[in-house]
């Protein structure tokens, strides 16, 4: 038997109705073994996602403020599901112990865990799966980092006792037993780890659009959807914005070579984007596979004659940043110049210790800061055998009137990374793409 793990966001797992269409097409596949579910989300617009509404229970509680009726409304969603199904399950047990928990102080992991944890206990019910809980096969170190292997070997060993299971997503266990969450959109990185764990041909990530897109369509009207991308862009594309997949989710599958559908619950007939380990499929009128980009940015500019021949320059100047823990994004550079991109929050509290020990340890001709700055990232496998491609990208953003702050290409030119001001972001965003895909 293959083995298909899917994977359900919160806006397919809303409402009753919703559930009914996860089950159908769970069903419809004898295949798809293992289900992996966020919280309930928006069930329209003005809605509140059960995530937040968690996270603002236990603030309350934390405030030393009653929550009864905000947690009242919270299990109300839940029963309704329950009898829109028409399952006979009480969960009443399970509200009052979270209940509990919120009044006892139990952590905001724990909180924000609690949504995907009820819901799964729903669909496992309603499918007849076994329910099993990620605080059992899912762990964390002591630093709060995952441990990646240990929870694969635990994992492993109790898939081969469940031919079927339900998994909420999104959290595991510290090594003493506490609630752990990985970062929002967490539940993709629980699917991508039990589909290593289970060895599986395929992990399905089923959300509320056809696949992924080639930009962000709040920025370009109705971008065109990308057929097939490889792990290495899907990655340059998430970590600059694009936000269909968790960045973090590439990891487990990766490691295994399982490719990910990215499929739309509402048009489960949609082919969606396969994201694989490599294919030589690109688009040749195309050439590029996506555009995204992230506002945020700070360039600390440094200037010195003879810095190339200066011995240890760069790691004097990166080692101010280490000694505050700031990790910088790009570095690009010349004979006598340097330029170290970092992110705002990065920095937030940070610029004068850097700027200072800059002084200090590099002995600089002069530095200067400038904030303000987006990065967008175009991205593509078959930008390295097409002649032009980084012309094209230049003459949109010229044409666009737009100004160039910082240029970086990574070695294997898969990317170009540009720099520009904040206030031209969205603009040349739209004309990358009009002149690589309707120019």
């Amino acid at each position: 038997m293959r083995t298909v793990v899917t994977k359900f966001g919160g806006t397919s797992m809303a409402d009753a109705d919703k559930f009914r269409q996860v089950a159908h097409i769970i069903r419809e596949d004898p295949d798809r073994r293992y289900v992996v579910v966020s919280a309930p989300g928006k069930r329209f617009k003005g809605d509140f996602k059960i995530t937040d509404m968690f996270y603002l229970c236990y603030e309350k509680a934390e405030a030393g403020e009653n929550i009864d009726v905000l947690f009242d409304e919270i299990s109300g969603r839940y029963n309704a599901i329950i009898d829109e199904l028409g399952l006979n399950i009480s969960l009443d047990r399970e509200f009052q112990r979270i209940r509990n928990g919120m009044y006892n102080m139990t952590g905001r992991d724990y909180a924000a865990s609690r949504g995907e944890y009820l819901n799964a206990k729903i669909l496992a019910a309603y499918l007849h799966y076994d329910f099993i809980d990620a605080r059992e096969v899912i762990f964390f170190n002591n630093d709060g980092t995952f441990n990646a292997e240990y929870t694969n070997d635990v994992l492993s060993a109790r898939l081969k006792r469940h031919e079927r299971a339900v998994f909420p997503g999104f959290y595991g266990a510290m090594p003493n037993g506490t609630i752990k969450t990985f970062s929002r959109g967490g539940s993709d990185i629980t699917g991508s780890i039990v589909a290593r764990a289970a060895g599986a041909e395929l992990y399905e990530n089923w959300t509320d659009v056809s696949g992924f897109l080639m930009a962000d369509p709040r920025i370009v009207d109705d971008p065109k959807i990308i057929k097939t991308i490889t792990y290495r862009e899907l990655r340059e594309l998430s970590y600059m914005g694009a936000t269909v997949l968790h960045e973090d989710a590439i990891f487990p599958v990766q490691i295994a070579g399982i490719p990910i559908n990215i499929k739309n619950t509402d048009r489960p007939q949609d082919r969606g984007t396969m994201i694989v380990a490599d294919t030589p499929e690109y688009d040749t009128k195309n050439v590029i596979t996506g555009i995204a980009g992230r506002k945020g940015f700070t360039a600390i500019n440094i200037s010195k004659d003879l810095m190339n021949v200066e011995v240890g320059f760069g790691r004097r100047v990166l080692g101010i940043l280490e000694k505050k823990k700031i990790s910088f994004e790009h570095l690009p550079s010349g004979i006598d110049t340097m330029s170290v991109i970092v992110k705002n929050s990065e920095l937030s509290g940070k610029l004068d210790y850097v700027l200072n020990g800059i002084q200090q340890e590099a002995c600089p001709d002069s530095v200067s800061v400038e904030d303000g700055i987006a990065l967008i990232a175009v991205v593509g496998r078959a930008m390295v055998k097409s002649k032009g491609t980084a012309a094209k990208v230049f003459k949109a953003i010229a044409e666009a009137d737009v100004n160039v702050k910082m240029i970086d290409q990574g070695s294997d030119e898969l990317n170009i990374i540009i720099g520009i001001d904040e206030e031209d972001f969205e603009k040349t965003i739209r004309a990358i793409y009009a002149e690589f895909i309707r120019g």
